[in-house]
């Protein structure tokens, strides 16, 4: 429904391009206010979602209005008229400390605090909200002893009654995990953990019962505790799995080919009913399984195991994050489940590919997976908001200088129509695996066919690769990768920017280099066999910096044959741009190359001014629509609210091109302007623009994630319509 970046919302004074994150939220009892932690702000925020479709920021409450300002908050939960903001007030990893500040609504007015003893984690409340639970971690030092365990102070939970709706009333008590010795309680010393005298609560839920539910991450359990006795009643190993076929080698391949052994160690935990318990399994500093998992609390046994299945699913949807690969893959950290639409669905958010899975839980112990959800960076709050249909997910990750921004996502059960915007493209099995893609960075119709493009990926990954996609699937569906070989059969990596499938058979690709000189042409084979390199002319070579071929398109057959390249930036009198443009400001090179006589010829394009600080105007794409013209992308550096030109442009170009000194600047008249289709998923708006092509007079883009590398990973296929009449 909509995307929020919670920058938007900051106190006045404050700079927007300060880290202000949105961690952990929770909802008014009408669901029209949204709360959420900002601990890098150390605030917690405030928004509006009376309209889903469009969220409007109220304020914000800073921690030294609520008594500290060094304070941060770790959690929130609304109980009545009141907002619990759970407080970490810790001096440091040995004297940890901890408050709970109860806030009024109404006036955002701080009614009652208490202490917590320590410094505290998460919260939850029961049903009947007479009861909470609050975690109180006193985690460990991660740079002490390779944060190997204990790290004394215990850690244990506190319980706060509330018999009244009145704060006044309000008694925490604590409920001790060690003995006073510091030896861990039976049930904990028999249960199995990693080191039970260090247990580090860090997750809690409560069911209908009223008997929470804590995981122990570190530890790698899970304890129950009866909320009316304050007792420990149950206590648990997650225990250690054997994960095959899962990528284990950040080496930029994604190869579904290692195994690993690990502790679950799970992070959030929800009931599904009063029996059955669902955890999801970050890992921590040993393990993470790399999925969720669904316990059965009467027998401490497991009911369901989702396996090595997100981990795939990441794959299929263009979503894993190879630079994860040796740490925890998806990182599955925040969950929840909720009765929406007359369903029990479980919610699973993936820190590392920045989804959430959305699963049917009709049947606790064997969950059906349902759809994926695109989230921003670092989804860490999952909030399901029952009575108006609603899902928030928070995410943490806040990046001003990679333009990526916290933000919370709303999204609702059904849609104002029904309509499925995600995924728009997905990769097929083969091998029994999903195959791995992303950073889609160029596009072209393959002649003589219908429903069938190509597709390159850029240096995100090691090698050069070759897609094909189904354009008859929705979403589109990318049928099989070849990886680019050099003349003896050897995987290159090459930063591959553009591809054209040649009337011939095979491809020209397009190949952006670190320097000039390693900007180049190259044809390949249909396999991706390299059978020629072409390089740039060394007089235009001598003045590309970082920022050369974006795009390239060929047309025509045997002596007619030509390839078109586009130059993504202006050529530069100093490669690295401080001496200005040799063209004139804002001029960019389209390139035309005869493969008969191995000439080249050039072609001014003047961009679009940008005032904006740190922005800048280039070519992404190139397509000949047919022997005179030629259509790119321009696009702007820009992305989320803050995207302004993502742009298509047809050319004529002459039949001959003029000498440098007199670069003949062409013309430029609008064919799509992109913007609009991009904003319409509501999600987070892609900066990448980078592939463009016509299939069947039909326009189709794609955008590039970067293999989600300073990027939030969704990559969105655009289908625009017929080109229009007078494009070419």
């Amino acid at each position: 429904m909509a995307t929020y970046p919670v920058y938007q919302n900051v106190p006045a004074g404050v700079d927007p391009l300060e880290e202000t994150v949105a961690e952990i939220s929770t909802a008014s009892k009408d669901g029209r206010t949204l709360i959420y932690t900002d601990s890098a702000g150390k605030r917690i925020g405030f928004v509006d979602i009376s309209n889903a479709s469009a969220p409007n920021g109220l304020g914000t409450l800073s921690m030294e209005q609520l008594g500290d300002a060094d304070a941060e908050p770790t959690s929130v939960h609304v109980v009545g008229g009141f907002v619990l903001v759970v407080v970490d007030t810790s001096a440091s990893y040995v004297e940890p400390s901890g408050k709970l500040v109860v806030v009024r609504l109404s006036d955002r007015k701080v009614v009652r605090t208490i202490s917590l003893g320590g410094q505290p984690d998460s919260i939850d409340v029961s049903a009947d909200e007479r009861r909470a639970i609050i975690a109180i971690e006193n985690e460990r030092d991660e740079d002490v002893n390779d944060g190997e365990l204990p790290q004394l102070p215990a850690g244990f939970l506190q319980v706060v009654d509330m018999p009244t709706a009145s704060p006044s009333s309000w008694v925490a008590t604590k409920v001790p995990l060690t003995t006073a010795t510091g030896a861990p309680i039976p049930m904990l010393a028999a249960a199995g953990l990693d080191t039970p005298r260090d247990p580090e609560p860090e997750y809690v839920t409560i069911n209908s019962r009223g008997v929470a539910a804590v995981t122990l991450q570190e530890n790698n359990g899970i304890v129950l505790v009866d909320l009316a006795t304050k007792k420990v009643t149950k206590a648990w190993s997650a225990g250690i799995v054997t994960r095959t076929r899962v990528d284990t080698l950040e080496d930029g391949n994604i190869s579904l080919t290692g195994t690993i052994t690990v502790p679950r160690e799970p992070d959030a935990i929800a009931w599904v009913d009063d029996r059955y318990l669902a955890t999801a399994n970050e890992g921590d500093w040993k393990g993470g399984s790399r999925g969720w998992t669904v316990f059965d609390s009467a027998t401490k046994g497991i009911a369901w195991d989702s396996g090595v299945s997100l981990e795939r699913l990441a794959v299929k949807y263009g979503l894993h994050n190879e630079g994860r690969a040796e740490n925890k893959g998806t990182e599955p950290e925040g969950l929840a489940v909720a009765t929406m639409g007359g369903k029990r669905y479980a919610f699973v958010a993936s820190e590392r590919s920045n989804f959430v899975a959305a699963y049917d839980m009709t049947k606790p112990m064997s969950p059906v997976f349902r759809l994926l959800l695109p989230t921003t960076n670092g989804p860490e709050g999952v909030l399901p908001i029952p009575s108006r249909g609603l899902l928030a997910v928070s995410s943490e990750v806040d990046d001003s200088d990679a333009q990526v921004r916290s933000s919370v996502n709303l999204f609702k059960l059904g849609g104002p129509d029904n309509r499925l915007e995600f995924p728009t493209i997905v990769s097929a099995y083969a091998g029994g695996a999903p195959i791995g893609w992303g950073a889609l960075s160029g596009l072209s119709a393959i002649p003589g066919t219908t429903n069938r493009l190509a597709a390159v990926s850029d240096s995100a990954y090691a090698t050069g690769r070759i897609y094909q996609i189904n354009t008859a699937k929705r979403p589109a569906l990318i049928t099989s990768a070849v990886d680019v070989t050099d003349e003896s059969g050897v995987a290159v990596g090459l930063d591959l920017e553009g591809i054209s499938a040649r009337a011939a058979g095979g491809y020209w690709l397009g190949v952006e280099g670190a320097t000039g000189a390693e900007n180049a042409l190259v044809r390949t084979t249909s396999a991706g066999r390299i059978q020629q390199r072409v390089s740039l002319p060394a007089d235009i070579a001598a003045h590309v910096g970082k920022w050369g071929i974006e795009g390239v398109s060929a047309i025509g057959t045997g002596a007619d044959e030509v390839v078109y390249v586009a130059l993504q930036r202006p050529l530069w009198a100093d490669p690295a741009g401080a001496d200005g443009p040799i063209d004139g400001e804002n001029v960019a090179r389209i390139g035309r190359y005869s493969v008969a006589t191995g000439t080249w010829s050039w072609f001014g394009y003047r961009l679009t001014t940008t005032t904006t600080d740190g922005d800048w105007m280039g070519l992404s794409e190139i397509t000949a629509l047919d022997a005179n013209t030629v259509a790119v992308i321009e696009r702007d550096k820009l992305n989320g609210p803050n995207a302004r030109v993502k742009r298509v442009y047809a050319v004529d170009v002459p039949a001959k091109g003029a000498p440098a000194v007199t670069l003949p600047i062409l013309p430029k008249r609008l064919v799509v302007d992109v913007l609009p289709a991009l904003r319409s998923t509501r999600g987070w708006t892609r900066e990448k623009l980078e592939g463009f092509t016509v299939s069947g007079g039909t326009m189709v883009a794609v955008t590039d994630n970067d293999g989600l590398d300073d990027a939030t990973g969704e990559t969105v296929f655009l289908r625009l319509g017929a080109l229009p009449d007078g494009a070419n």
